[in-house]
């Protein structure tokens, strides 16, 4: 008869076989003590590296001791209403501004506004093309469906909500689309009011707001943010590479030349007056249509006097837009010099004229974050990206107790690429013995990946044998997913559009059901489930 192993090797054994399994309480603050502890003495990172690394990793941690989920979620609420009675006042005060009123030295308000609008005007066009219409549903919440019932495939099937204004520009795009005409009876449409508002984790103490859209107000305004985002691009704005402002940020920190500006509640502070002032007629018409105008907050309806919330499909880019057109007005007539790059509210421009920006947007309701705004001096900041004096000394955060397989991966992986020196892929000797304790807690069988920002292995230089698999929550493959590879191709702007979206669907759809069936030939079922039970708040 073969020998059993004993009792402490089984629970053991079972631990590590469990992906579920809850890992001691122990570990979190292990883990925080020996952060806390590092030293540059024993380490090739600088002594400015790990005290910023030891002064930040902590700000983003959630748990059952820090302030509770609904005191985070009132005081985030709170902070969002604060923000709308700001929107008020600016309304009224952009309403109310003279033409000559001096917005920068020897510069009046409208010739400033008119130069501003004038470069959105070059940009966008004075009409609207249809294409700016033709959006689609993206995996995020609205409010017919939560996040875990949000699948794009899913939306072109049952009720669909949208505003009564936004209402008569889907029944354009009923008539300028035959894929809409043909199966536009899988829906059943019901004008809302507006949004609702929800909550997400965001730093210790407090939450971050953001709104669930109207279905069909979602899917327009896709449309719209796809197409300012084009624009952008053709004056040197991409807002699919955060990696130009992070570059930029280093850069700045070495020459001092650039500065980086962070605002707070930027998305939230775009107000109706500073639209309706920048943008063509026809574009602040159709924005305004499809925007909520209402937002439901626990059971009650606010008018907002801000244009659109986080959760809105175009907010980033009608964000990005108004700060490019407003640093680019302020460099013009300030004769300043150097780079302008936008990226949502991280805006990076030239030091010479920066201070005469940040009153610019003070006076059209912005309020600059001035503990992440750098003007001056060895530090920037930028698209997550920390520098000092060109070493990159982005932190990594602990954003919840180390209880399951998955969240030691992910803190591990993040020590790795803090740790490892620059020029190889070497994991520094002073953070080893942090890096090698969290290791001791993921089975062997998850050692071996070879990707940092994954989330189903631990980077090392071990053989690849299993991951960690995502169980497939949602999945539609007939009518809906159909009608969503349909319409990524007629949305598509050009041929090669339709090819590149279509394609990345199908094999993405396919890789999922390949590495899931493959992986449960190798693991235990047990294994498999670990990813399908996060926590994380639902929209």
């Amino acid at each position: 008869m073969a020998r059993q192993p004993s009792r402490k090797k089984r629970v053991l054994n079972n631990r590590f076989r469990d992906a579920n399994a809850t890992l001691p309480e122990t570990l979190t603050g292990d883990v925080i003590r020996m952060i806390h502890h590092l030293e540059s003495s024993n380490s090739f990172h600088s002594d400015e590296k790990i005290k910023y690394l030891q002064k930040m990793f902590m700000t983003k941690f959630v748990s059952s001791e820090t302030d509770s989920a609904d005191v985070r979620a009132q005081r985030a609420i709170n902070k969002w209403l604060s923000v709308e009675r700001d929107n008020d006042a600016t309304n009224t005060r952009l309403l109310l501004t003279l033409e000559d009123y001096n917005i920068l030295p020897r510069v009046t308000w409208r010739s400033f506004i008119d130069y501003a609008r004038g470069l959105i005007t070059k940009l966008l066009g004075d009409t609207v093309p249809i294409e700016a219409i033709f959006g689609g549903f993206s995996g995020g919440a609205t409010t017919t469906r939560s996040r875990f019932q949000s699948h794009p495939a899913l939306k072109y099937l049952g009720q669909a909500d949208v505003t009564s204004a936004a209402h008569k520009w889907f029944d354009l795009l009923l008539e300028e689309s035959p894929l809409w005409r043909e199966f536009s009876t899988a829906i059943t449409i019901r004008e809302v009011e507006g949004n609702h508002l929800f909550t997400v984790p965001k730093s210790t103490t407090i939450d971050r707001v953001a709104c669930k859209e109207p279905d069909l107000n979602m899917y327009l305004q896709k449309g719209v943010g796809n197409y300012i985002r084009r624009r952008l691009r053709t004056v040197g704005i991409n807002l699919n590479d955060q990696s130009i402002n992070r570059n930029l940020a280093r850069e700045g920190s070495i020459s001092d030349k650039l500065a980086t500006i962070d605002l707070s509640s930027a998305s939230d502070s775009v107000s109706l007056m500073i639209v309706e002032l920048l943008l063509p007629d026809l574009w602040f018409g159709l924005l305004s249509d499809l925007r909520s105008p209402s937002t439901l907050i626990r059971g009650e309806w606010h008018k907002n006097h801000m244009f659109s919330s986080m959760g809105n499909g175009f907010t980033f880019e009608l964000e990005s837009l108004i700060f490019w057109a407003l640093s680019y007005s302020v460099r013009h007539f300030m004769r300043g010099s150097g780079v302008i790059s936008v990226y949502g509210d991280d805006i990076i421009v030239g030091s010479d004229y920066v201070h005469e920006l940040i009153s610019v947007l003070d006076y059209v309701g912005f309020s600059v974050n001035r503990d992440k705004s750098f003007t001056s001096g060895p530090f920037r900041e930028s698209c997550g990206g920390h520098y000092h004096l060109g070493d990159d000394i982005t932190p990594f955060f602990l954003r919840r107790p180390i209880a399951k397989v998955r969240d030691a991966i992910v803190i591990a992986n993040q020590i790795r690429k803090w740790a490892s020196i620059p020029w190889n892929s070497i994991l520094d000797c002073g953070i080893e013995p942090l890096w090698l304790h969290i290791r001791s807690f993921i089975p062997k069988g998850l050692w071996g990946g070879d990707n940092l920002e994954d989330d189903s292995q631990l980077v090392d230089n071990t053989a690849p044998r299993f991951r960690l698999a995502m169980v497939t929550q949602q999945r539609d493959n007939g009518d809906g997913g159909y009608l969503l590879w349909l319409d990524t191709c007629e949305g598509a702007s050009d041929t090669r559009d339709v090819i590149i979206s279509s394609n990345r669907f199908l094999d993405q759809s396919k890789y999922r059901l390949r590495r899931v069936k493959a992986e449960k030939r190798k693991l235990p079922s047990i294994f498999i489930s670990e990813l399908a039970i996060t926590t994380e708040t639902q929209g």
